[in-house]
């Protein structure tokens, strides 16, 4: 587990993260959400002991990274895919790694089959593609099997192949038990792939909630009704909204009501006679959920 206690960090009189408090837990993806500047990759860079905190504390299992005794087997990073000696090959990079933690050689086929780089192991990781560096930098936070994975970015350079394969494997390591927290701009992918999300806007924390109840909680969140009667489709709106509900969007024989569940809007359906075609839930994407979230923490808005 990650838990991170009232932590802050500020620049001057500029504060990049703001007393944020939250527990990323094992077992799960915690997506990490935030427009340019929301203090994302500062708040990884103090988990990793990377920056000091101006107060509060990053703990990993309880302890701050630069306690832990063989940091690799704990936690795993990759932050910036590129931050790799240019003139060693893949396979010279990882061993490097497993030495400071006295990994067995095997371990490093093991990662490099895992992420798909055996064939170019003997490679100058400086020659590499964007693409083939992130499976690089993959590779390197799994080296020490860790129980917890910072991952900044992960798709970044990726193909649809590779998209895919890096959801596929982060969603198996959540599996496996560990603590796995990704940054992502890709809504989609995030979407597809977290199990929990942690929104930060201006380096406060706005939102750390399931993907579920931040997509129903987004104003285009509702119920669509459609019924061949439209004075009936009226009588179920008028009673809905008598019940605290809104309606959101109406088109032709159709509506779309917010703030009343699919059971509460055909119990009234039914209670006034009204016939349906359709009643089923419509769903906000994690983009218009996120835009509603972060409106009033943009930093850097164009004009």
């Amino acid at each position: 587990m990650i838990t991170l206690d009232r932590l802050t960090k500020r620049h001057g009189e500029h504060t990049a993260v703001d007393d944020l408090t939250l527990s990323i837990e094992g077992g799960q993806v915690t997506g990490f959400l935030g427009p340019n500047g929301a203090g994302k990759s500062t708040t990884m860079r103090m988990i990793l002991g990377l920056d000091r905190p101006t107060s509060g504390h990053a703990l990993i299992g309880g302890l701050p990274y630069a306690r832990l005794r063989r940091p690799l087997r704990e936690i795993g990073a990759l932050l910036d895919a590129k931050a790799v000696h240019p003139g060693r090959s893949a396979r010279a990079h990882l061993r490097a790694l497993a030495r400071t933690h006295d990994l067995p050689a095997r371990r490093v086929d093991e990662v490099l089959d895992q992420v798909g780089l055996t064939d170019v192991a003997q490679r100058r990781a400086g020659t590499f593609s964007l693409g083939m560096s992130q499976r690089l930098g993959v590779a390197s936070a799994l080296i020490g099997d860790p129980r917890a994975l910072v991952l900044d970015e992960p798709v970044n350079g990726l193909d649809p192949d590779g998209v895919r394969w890096i959801r596929e494997l982060i969603r198996s390591l959540a599996a496996e038990g560990r603590a796995v927290f990704v940054s992502s701009h890709l809504m989609s992918e995030m979407e597809q792939t977290a199990d929990r999300l942690v929104v930060l806007g201006k380096g406060r924390l706005i939102a750390n909630a399931p993907v579920a109840e931040l997509l129903g909680a987004a104003s285009t969140a509702g119920v669509v009704v459609r019924s061949p009667d439209s004075v009936g489709l009226g009588l179920v709106a008028q009673h809905a909204l008598a019940d605290g509900a809104r309606v959101i969007a109406t088109d032709g024989d159709s509506l779309t009501i917010a703030g009343a569940s699919i059971e509460e809007i055909g119990r009234i359906a039914h209670g006034v006679g009204v016939l349906l075609h359709e009643l089923s839930p419509r769903q906000a994407s994690l983009e218009q959920a996120y835009l509603e979230l972060t409106a009033d923490s943009v930093e850097y808005a164009a004009g």
